[in-house]
């Protein structure tokens, strides 16, 4: 009787342990996906300004179906530092890359010690994927996509390389090393780009994955094909924007006799390839297992051409890409998950791009690293109070003077400093004043001692030597 009770006892006891290996099995990680566009503007979109000229119904369907944030922003106000910011959770005080630097000799490029969320999520089980412009290390350095993790990417290692939306060449992992690939030359690179996007969430679809596209579009050059520029002309080819002030050849951009058009039609192409990452998703099943993030590195250029006054491009926000002003470093971000992230909701909390990596780590259970500068923001995402909070937002960046910003609450403070000549202060009070048009300086010195001592003590000396700007505090 005795042995017949154990029996049961352990009967008992596997069945409730095979009901809890079945309900871990059942719990499974969530994917993201996480869309960088390249030099769109605050009010490019829909979504955040419903006067732009230029539709983007996919894109605003993520705004619709998921949360629309106002107040997030990127890691800088170009390329190479933004992205190391997202990919690292440092800001600008802390990061390696502080600024854009060519990345084939190494000065530009992640170190072996500079681990990103791409890492995180593979040593974690994820299957890693980057598809666009990766822009933080060479193939031979050791910022290279493969040395970073991720088990699959294609795409541009170098922004310089990727103002050409018509190439012979891009780059690869194969073999576990990253490789220069030949391509078609009369191929556009967005849709090489984006069906090999694609291929990965089919082939992944089973598995947690993390998918990266930061796509090249609507960076300069303008340049987009035939096909996608009628859609802004009418039946002679005259474009439906005017006026038009043709572009002549200038240094990596070539000539576009229409730009504006040009411009519309690659923001229309963005939005349409995020249109078919979306279907797919949804057509897979995945909609309830996958976070979809849509962002921007930094404000809108002036490029090629590009004319962000009369796009609007930075909506109510003043400046463009390289300026610390509200419109070279607010960007949008939509985030779509049913079922976890409210949908239609308008959130005004502040968060950046140093925030990405803590945030993702807590939603996919991957330990979030001790020391950076980003705070997990699940909860915004949920819907739900933020309790912990930044004391401070910071940026700098040179190419010619020095720039430096530090955002407390609603009061912005920018620092202008070149070797040699006394600084410039400028104070803003963001919640009165967006378009940073009232310097308040001279009337709060109070508010500017304070914020400048927050300023002073963001910043620890750059170990990159190329980003070493501390001639100009002389």
């Amino acid at each position: 009787m005795m042995q017949y009770k154990k029996l049961i006892a352990l009967i008992g006891f596997t069945g409730m342990l095979g009901g809890t290996l079945v309900a871990q099995q059942k719990v499974k990680r969530p994917n993201i996906i996480f869309i960088l566009a390249d030099d769109l503007g605050y009010g490019n979109l829909r979504s955040y300004n419903k006067s732009s000229p230029i539709p983007t119904p996919h894109i605003d369907r993520l705004a619709a179906e998921g949360t629309r944030f106002t107040r997030f922003y990127s890691g800088n106000t170009v390329c190479a530092p933004s992205r190391g910011a997202l990919m690292t959770g440092f800001h600008m005080g802390h990061a390696y890359i502080r600024g854009n630097s060519k990345a084939k000799d190494g000065k530009g490029a992640l170190r072996a010690q500079d681990t990103t969320l791409a890492q995180r999520l593979q040593q974690q089980g994820y299957v890693t994927g980057m598809f666009g412009k990766w822009g933080l290390g060479d193939a031979e350095t050791q910022g290279a996509p493969h040395l970073k993790g991720f088990n699959e990417f294609f795409g541009y290692l170098d922004q310089s390389h990727a103002h050409d939306y018509y190439t012979d060449h891009l780059f690869e992992i194969r073999d576990h090393q990253t490789v220069e690939v030949k391509v078609d030359t009369a191929a556009y690179t967005e849709d090489l780009i984006i069906d090999k996007a694609l291929a990965f969430l089919r082939k992944h679809q089973a598995a947690p994955f993390f998918l990266y596209l930061p796509l090249t579009l609507p960076h300069a050059e303008l340049k987009v094909p035939q096909a996608l520029l009628q859609q802004f002309q009418d039946a002679a080819g005259r474009s439906k924007l005017p006026p038009e002030t043709p572009f002549e050849k200038k240094g990596n951009y070539d000539s576009q006799d229409q730009p504006h058009a040009a411009f519309a039609a690659m923001v229309s192409k963005l939005d349409q390839d995020v249109g078919r990452v979306i279907d797919l998703v949804q057509s897979l099943g995945l909609d309830n297992d996958t976070y979809i993030f849509f962002t921007s590195d930094n404000g809108p250029h002036k490029e090629g051409g590009a004319d962000p006054v009369f796009f609007q491009s930075s909506g109510p926000l003043r400046g463009v890409k390289r300026d610390l002003y509200e419109g070279g470093i607010r960007v949008p971000l939509l985030v779509r998950a049913p079922g976890k992230v409210p949908a239609g909701k308008v959130n005004h909390q502040a968060w950046a791009f140093w925030d990405i990596l803590p945030t993702v780590s807590e939603l996919t259970t991957t330990p979030v690293p001790a020391g950076i500068d980003g705070i997990a923001h699940t909860a915004v995402l949920a819907g739900k109070p933020q309790l912990q909070q930044h004391e401070y937002f910071y940026w700098q960046f040179r190419e010619g003077i020095l720039k430096e910003a530090v955002i407390r609450g609603d009061w912005k403070l920018i620092r202008f400093k070149d070797v040699g000549v006394k600084e410039v202060l400028e104070l803003y009070n963001l919640k009165t004043d967006i378009a940073e048009k009232n310097n308040l300086a001279l009337q709060y010195p109070a508010e500017v001692k304070r914020l400048k001592t927050i300023l002073l003590h963001a910043k620890s000396p750059a170990e990159n030597k190329t980003f070493d700007w501390s001639d100009a505090e002389q």
